[in-house]
Parts: C-alpha cells; structure tokens; sequence
C-alpha cells in the first residue's frame, strides 16, 4: 500500500482537533468571514437567485471529500422515473478545464465536462449540462430538452445563484468531523442545530453520524463487469465478482475516500493489493505495474480508461446497488411543489 498522501493525513484530521487542524484553525476563521460575507450579499439580494420553470432538487454535502452525493443523485433519478417525472442533470464538473456551459454526451471527454457528469449521464442516460453558473447550466438544458420536467443540481448546495425548491445533503459515517470551517475541519458552511427548511437528510452509513433526523441509504457492491463490456453497458454480476475470488488482484480507486471502496471488495471475499489515487486522478498514465494481470476500479474511474491503453491487464469495473428507501421517497414527494407533465 502507499504511504498515506496529505490530503488522506488532513481527512483524518478532520475527525479531531488534533495538531494539524489547531495550526489550520486560523485560516478557518478567514473561510468562515468570507462566508458570513457571502451570506449578508444573498440577503441584502446584492446576489441574485433565479427561479427555473421547472422544480429543482439540489444534492450536496456539508463536508468536504466525498460522502456519497454522486449514488444519492442517480438514485434520485431513478426515483423520480419512477414516479413519472423526466429528469436532468447540471453540474459544475469539478476539475474539467473552463467553466462555460456544456451539454454532456457519451462522446464527451472528462476533461471537458468532468468525470463526475459524464458518469452519471452514462449511468442514468438523463440528459446532463454542466457549467460553474448552474442556473446558466440549466436553462441551456431545458431548452435542449423541453420534456424535462424537474431538475437535479449535483453538489450545488453552496451555490446560491440557482434556486431550489428541496435540497438533499449527504453525510457519511464522519457526520460534521470536529465541527470545524474548512481547511482546519471538513464543514464548508457552518453546522447548525437544526437542518434548513425543505431539507432532506440522507445517511451514507450504516447509523446517523449527526443530530439531524434523516434517511439510511443502503448500499453495497452489485457486482463487476470487465471494461470493454462495462463501456457497450453491459450490468455488473457477482458471479463476475466471485470468479476474481483467490487471484492476485489490484483494486485502483482515484476517489475521495478510497478505503471505503476497498473494504466492499475485501468484504465480499476478494484479496486486494490496495492502489489509492487521488480524487479525480486522470489516469493520463496507467498507474498500475505493467504486466498486472487483473484490476479492479470504480465507476468514477472507469469513464477516463479506454479498454485499448488497458492493454495486458483485465480491468474490470465494481458498480454500487444504492436506494433511499421508502421513508425518503414519501417525504421527497410531499416536499416537491408540481406534479410531472402530462
């Protein structure tokens, strides 16, 4: 296993007041006056918020690196499918390069609207625009796309620019860490006693990590499916999974918290030898040794490996089963304000 990198150091530290987090104590005051500025410009209206003809449910997390907003988003969508809606996507697209909107399609390369987009545009098949103005994303979207009849806002909850009409926010098993503003702790707004109006909880863990009531997702490991199969998509399969069983394999995984991700595949029997990258790594270069006979990645990884510079090496890819559960569902559709179109 590598040794832990910074970023992996400061997440641990995150969940403490340890050292670390007392010498960044300091420049968290500095985050928390430039957000209480941020906050006074949106209520004096020197911010404006616009209202989109269609309703809009933002997904987002109140920490920083990953607790599971991109799962929670794709079952919403298949939620709201189910319940006779049409949905799409807009989204930032954290690390592609240039902020202007784009629509995604299959074709569209991570580099240019995002990892995180273009898996959920393949996943979902859900029409998906991404832009930094993301009220700019979704009219470009809906004028794309007429039918669509509610919009997802992927990791928009600190963007004020777009207005909401139910907001979803994801904790994972740290809850609010040590309660601290970004970079001393893991908060990117301040934890209050209550959650917001309109506000739905979602629990990615196996028991509440805050005071908040919310919902438990459930999730676990579907299965794998190799990566030519996986692009043409083709579903996952645990007999798939379970043949991996007793070979050498190498789990890569270029996400936030890559140790959630191993421990599902040594939880369903595999032997790994762990490969942490970092979050949103490009895999302009293949990181694995040459000659490595079989590889594990996630969805998120998969969208930036191309079957031909895998060459030598089976790659295959682990996909999520992830559902909100039917408490969840029945307060989403009290809280939405229109029924689909006709």
């Amino acid at each position: 296993m590598r040794s832990p990198t910074f970023a992996t150091r400061l997440q641990a530290a995150w969940l403490r007041r340890g050292p670390l987090a007392v010498v960044l104590w300091p420049v968290s005051v500095v985050y928390r006056a430039v957000y209480a500025l941020r906050t006074l410009a949106h209520a004096a209206g020197w911010v404006r918020t616009e209202r989109l003809p269609v309703p809009v449910i933002v997904v987002g997390n109140l920490v920083a690196g990953g607790a599971g907003k991109t799962p929670t988003t794709l079952a919403l969508v298949e939620l709201l499918r189910r319940h006779g809606y049409t949905p799409g996507l807009v989204s930032r697209g954290f690390g592609r390069t240039g902020g202007d909107v784009r629509l995604v399609t299959a074709e569209s390369s991570p580099r240019d609207v995002g990892d995180e987009p273009l898996l959920m545009h393949l996943r979902s098949l859900a029409p998906v625009a991404v832009g930094r103005d993301r009220a700019a994303a979704g009219r470009a979207l809906l004028a794309a796309h007429p039918t669509i009849d509610v919009l997802v806002s992927d990791d928009g909850l600190q963007h004020v620019r777009l207005g909401r009409d139910v907001q979803v926010i994801v904790f994972d098993e740290r809850g609010a860490g040590n309660g601290w503003l970004l970079p001393a702790g893991p908060l990117r707004e301040p934890f209050r006693r209550n959650p917001p109006a309109r506000t739905l909880v979602v629990y990615n863990a196996p028991a509440p990590s805050t005071p908040w009531p919310g919902h438990a997702a459930t999730r676990g490991l579907r299965g794998v499916v190799d990566l030519t199969n996986w692009w043409r998509g083709a579903p996952a399969t645990r007999a798939h999974l379970a043949a991996l069983c007793g070979r050498p394999v190498v789990a890569a995984a270029g996400v936030a918290r890559p140790g959630r991700f191993f421990g599902m595949l040594h939880a369903a029997g595999l032997e790994v030898k762990e490969l942490p990258l970092p979050d949103h790594h490009d895999f302009a270069t293949i990181p694995w040794p040459h000659g490595t006979p079989d590889v594990v990645v996630t969805e998120k990884d998969a969208v930036k490996l191309r079957p031909a510079a895998c060459a030598g090496t089976r790659v295959h890819v682990a996909t999520l089963d992830f559902a909100l559960g039917p408490a969840f569902e029945a307060e989403l559709f009290r809280l939405l304000p229109h029924r689909p179109r006709a």
